[in-house]
């Protein structure tokens, strides 16, 4: 492989390799080398330049040297040496056995005392840290695609508990934030047949979403949008309108109109207060000049905006929409600007999530090495054709085949609950193995899931036993999955919610047509989800507990029969 990055590492275009050929001695080393890689091509990546993959300021590696040093050591590491990554910089690698995985990753790590914003971009500042968001420093993120079946999964859900229905027809979605991650919102609306309006304050971001076909059209202003939407409410057509905008300004607007959406929510950025929301009366390149020149003004602002949006919010909940936190620290946010009634707003987990967690079930999600297209259509033809009895799965994997559009190597995002993700997994390696895909495949999963994560403010808010902060589960499964065959394994912090407010934990495994693959599929896909299972099991889920009584391959001392 051509090196494709200069010594100052900011000027040429970062793109993972495609093909069968190796540039590392084995497929495990490849994998890592072409899914950073992947992480920071521009199809990918926010802001690949400075590393920056997504959520604010997620980045793939601490700097440019960092980043050079990792792709070296991959290509030198052999097949029973282990690759240590110390928030994103390449410390060292031990030789360790085949079984174990090939890279160990901690990302942003701190004393709990010392967890806090102030601290924590003070030691980035320096140098000693990066904030690995979630699967930005972990390898495995694949674009919006990875943040979509969340989306879509929580507005079915939200459909069925709060409308009785199983689409979003006929209702309309007021929103905000096109980045990487809320870029999903608008197809998401629109695969469960809604409307949506979806405010954003930067111009590239809309374009990015339109370009990508995540996003149908721009309006032009608030009455167009307004227009559009009562058109396509009137046709019984979905739609997703985007709206260059501030969320405090536009909703506050829409407030004084009396126009009141059926579902409101926010996917800006506000975990990272310093970059991550925008204030009222700038544009992004103003909010930036300000954030350098007078820091303390700067804030001062976003808080304001940011509490005048949660205020509407709730206006808007007190006259019937229904709203929720989409897991972006919006809230606490409000409450730090000193408007308390903030948490009146329920969080989307509880509310419409956690019964999926709580059967093991969440983002799971596989990637073509070979950089083929047809390798992904070809395991979506195959779990069509294999899982044609599981209703929701086989949905799902046609409507992602019809609508969603790659970014950087082909993958597909897919919910599948504790047993179904080993199945899916054999199944792969059975296609690499037969030689009906082109090259092996990297599995994996978001961090966001059913037991690698405590986060009270999102993933594990309103834990029935209280255990919203125990932060146990997270390494438990890290730590089970180094045991059970991964390829590569992360703990981070920080991810979603922001510094102080989460730790949580991910997994890359290979599927290269291999016996011993087969067997380490066989160990990680079924001990990652299964801890997941557990967790809620011993916090009081009967799903859980009744999953565990029907036949699990793990043992438990407790919810026997």
């Amino acid at each position: 492989m051509t090196e494709e990055i200069n010594e100052d590492g900011m000027n040429e275009v970062i793109r993972a390799p495609r093909g069968t050929e190796l540039h590392c001695r084995g497929w495990g080393q490849e994998a890592a080398l072409r899914l950073i890689r992947n992480n920071l091509d521009p199809e990918v990546a926010m802001d690949p330049k400075n590393l920056i993959v997504y959520g604010g300021r997620g980045k793939a590696a601490r700097n440019w040297e960092s980043f050079r040093e990792i792709q070296n050591m991959l290509r030198e590491l052999y097949n029973d040496e282990t690759l240590l990554i110390q928030s994103g910089k390449p410390v060292g690698a031990f030789k360790t056995s085949k079984w174990a995985p090939r890279v160990l990753i901690v990302n942003s790590q701190l004393v709990p005392k010392w967890a806090t914003d102030d601290i924590f971009w003070e030691l980035e500042r320096k140098g000693l840290t990066m904030f690995g968001q979630m699967t930005a420093g972990s390898w495995i993120y694949i674009g919006t695609q990875g943040i979509l079946q969340g989306t879509y999964e929580t507005l079915a859900a939200l459909a069925r508990k709060e409308f009785g229905q199983d689409s979003l027809k006929g209702k309309w979605v007021l929103s905000s934030g096109l980045g990487e991650m809320g870029g999903a919102q608008p197809l998401a609306i629109t695969m469960n047949d809604g409307v949506g309006i979806i405010v954003e304050v930067d111009p590239e971001k809309i374009e990015r979403r339109l370009r990508t076909r995540y996003l149908d059209v721009l309006a032009s202003d608030l009455e167009e949008a307004i227009t559009l939407k009562n058109n396509a409410l009137k046709e019984g057509k979905a739609l997703s309108i985007g709206l260059l905008g501030n969320a405090a300004s536009v909703y506050y607007d829409l407030k004084k109109r009396n126009e009141i959406p059926d579902v409101v929510t926010d996917q800006t950025a506000a975990h990272d207060i310093e970059v991550g929301y925008i204030p009222e009366g700038l544009s992004v390149k103003e909010a930036e000049s300000l954030r350098k020149r007078d820091r303390d003004a700067y804030l001062k602002r976003v808080y304001q905006s940011i509490v005048k949006e949660v205020e509407t919010i709730l206006w808007f909940k007190d006259h019937g929409s229904k709203v929720f936190d989409y897991g972006n620290n919006l809230r606490t946010r409000a409450r730090e600007g000193g408007f308390q009634d903030a948490f009146r707003i329920q969080g989307y987990v509880p509310a419409y999530i956690r019964d999926i967690f709580a059967v093991g079930s969440g983002p799971f999600r596989w990637v073509a090495l070979s950089g083929n297209p047809d390798d992904i259509y070809r395991i979506d033809d195959a779990i069509i054709r294999e899982f044609h009895y599981n209703e929701p799965l086989v949905r799902w994997i046609k409507l992602a085949k019809e609508r969603v559009k790659f970014q950087g190597l082909p993958a597909r995002i897919c919910y599948a609950d504790y047993g179904t993700r080993e199945k899916i997994g054999l199944l792969i390696n059975d296609m690499v193995k037969k030689k009906e895909i082109d090259a092996p495949v990297a599995i994996g999963r978001d961090h966001h899931d059913t037991g690698s994560v405590a986060s009270p403010y999102r993933e594990t808010e309103g834990m029935r036993d209280g255990s919203d902060a125990i932060a146990d589960w997270p390494i438990l499964n890290a730590l089970l999955n180094a045991s059970s065959g991964a390829t590569w394994v992360s703990v981070h912090h920080g991810g979603g919610t922001g510094i102080g407010n989460s730790i949580h934990s991910g997994f890359v495994l290979v599927a290269d047509g291999t016996d011993e693959a087969r067997e380490k599929i066989r160990t990680v896909l079924n001990s990652d989800p299964g801890i997941g299972v557990i967790r809620h099991a011993d916090a009081g889920y009967e799903a859980s507990r009744s999953l565990i009584r029907k036949g699990v391959k793990f043992k438990v001392p407790y919810f026997e029969p």
